[in-house]
């Protein structure tokens, strides 16, 4: 059992906020109660029967100026397993998850072999299992994420996948992409969609502008994301799917998406923690380190998405943890893989450039990344009431940290060396405590 106390406790689900001592036993909340309860008030309150034994292994957490959520959702992560563990593992990447405040995560099915059958998601799924937070995974659109020919989606979904994806490559077949979310409509599963029309793109991963130019090099113009975000949206509002835009990057497809969801409830977006903090500045600056698809883009695309995450236009934080070895990343910019890691900085970025600014309260960035990836992928998580899931983060977020030596195996990152605020104190999942700052 664990017994927090005089943490404030913010809950996106009933929109409570305040001090609050929390009981928490069997991997569940089993009270909530204002700080002046004491723990006997807590145990009788529950109901629960607790000899002396049991009373005397209650293990106490002192949330005493720290703020108690949620723990986080990411619907976004890679990590790379299998085929590529080299970059990252699912218990490596698990690992960060906690560190950076996560319990539960939906993998991409990038991977080699891809996720497009039942022996590999059985596989990603059961390794999952084995670690210390929730891990889910997507299974793909298409088979080999070539998009010819439809997976098994009925079966894969049967099997436990959160969702479907070709997340790295976008579904050009206009009428297969149309059936796929017919068919994730019938499942009730949501499909995500990485939004970049290669037609339009010299090279990936570097905005076809300034920073181009500083390359020399072609580059990605936003017409790759608009053209693709246009199409798609008109098919699943047809279709009536839900449908996510993935790591949107253009103010255009943000107005896209706004449109839409004046007249749609099955339109969806994600931002990431590095379009709404960084420009192509960061590439000119940090070079492959600051590469990543769909790429930064200019300012006035920052503060749109901004915006969408004010105004509800975009539902969802993910991170789009992307891991890399040094080896890759030290390759020219134009054949360095395109990606950044993100678990382990999601929280603190947020709360620099989001709640520190004015733009969102901390309900408001706590909601995006939790509640409301939760309801997409229809995760038990997201909130903290009594009979949820103990899956709980307490973060100090005035207090700093400087960004260095990560859980992940990979270091890809272009905020290392930066000191960050919101220190997460305690990751809880399932009512145990799977990471602890040694540094408290």
């Amino acid at each position: 059992m664990l017994y927090i106390t005089d943490g404030y406790l913010i809950d996106p689900k009933s929109e409570l906020e305040g001090f609050r001592n929390i009981l928490i036993n069997d991997g569940r909340i089993a009270c909530i109660a204002p700080t002046e309860s004491s723990l006997n008030e807590l145990i009788e309150q529950s109901g629960l029967k607790i000899n002396d034994d049991e009373f005397s292994r209650i293990v106490h957490i002192d949330a005493n100026g720290k703020i108690v959520a949620p723990g986080l959702v990411d619907v976004h992560v890679h990590f790379r397993d299998p085929g590529f563990t080299y970059k990252e593992d699912i218990e490596s990447g698990a690992a960060a998850a906690a560190k950076g405040g996560f319990t539960s995560v939906v993998l991409m099915a990038n991977t080699n072999p891809a996720v497009d059958n039942g022996e590999t998601l059985k596989y990603v799924l059961e390794k999952g299992k084995k670690t210390n937070i929730h891990v889910y995974s997507c299974a793909n659109v298409t088979v080999g994420m070539k998009g010819k020919e439809l997976s098994d989606m009925e079966t894969l979904s049967g099997m436990g996948a959160a969702g479907f994806t070709d997340d790295g490559i976008p579904i050009l077949d206009e009428e297969l992409l149309r059936t796929a979310l017919r068919k994730a409509a019938e499942l009730n599963k949501p499909v995500s969609l990485h939004e970049e029309n290669p037609e339009y793109i010299t090279n990936n991963g570097i905005n076809a502008g300034k920073a181009a130019a500083h390359f020399g090099i072609g580059g990605s113009p936003r017409e790759a994301e608009i053209s693709m975000v246009e199409r798609d949206i008109k098919i699943a509002v047809e279709e009536e799917a839900d449908l996510s835009i993935q790591h949107i990057s253009t103010k255009e497809a943000v107005e896209l998406v706004r449109q839409a969801k004046r007249h749609s409830c099955h339109i969806f977006a994600e931002a990431t923690p590095h379009h709404f903090t960084l420009t192509e500045e960061a590439a000119i600056k940090h070079g492959t380190l600051a590469k990543m698809n769909p790429p930064l883009r200019e300012e006035e695309d920052r503060m749109a998405i901004i915006e969408g995450l004010k105004d509800g236009t975009i539902d969802m934080i993910a991170t789009d943890h992307a891991p890399h070895s040094s080896e890759e990343k030290s390759k020219p910019i134009t054949e360095a893989p395109s990606g950044i890691i993100g678990l382990e900085t999601a929280l603190s970025l947020g709360i620099r450039e989001l709640v520190d600014t004015g733009y969102l309260t901390m309900m408001q960035l706590i909601e995006k990344m939790s509640l409301a990836p939760a309801r997409l992928y229809h995760l038990d998580a997201g909130c903290v009431a009594v009979g949820a899931p103990a899956d709980l983060i307490i973060f100090d977020k005035d207090a700093e940290w400087q960004v260095e030596n990560f859980a992940s195996k990979s270091s890809n990152s272009p905020f290392v060396g930066e000191s960050l605020p919101g220190v997460v104190e305690y990751t809880i999942c399932g009512g145990k405590v799977v990471y602890e700052n040694p540094e408290k």
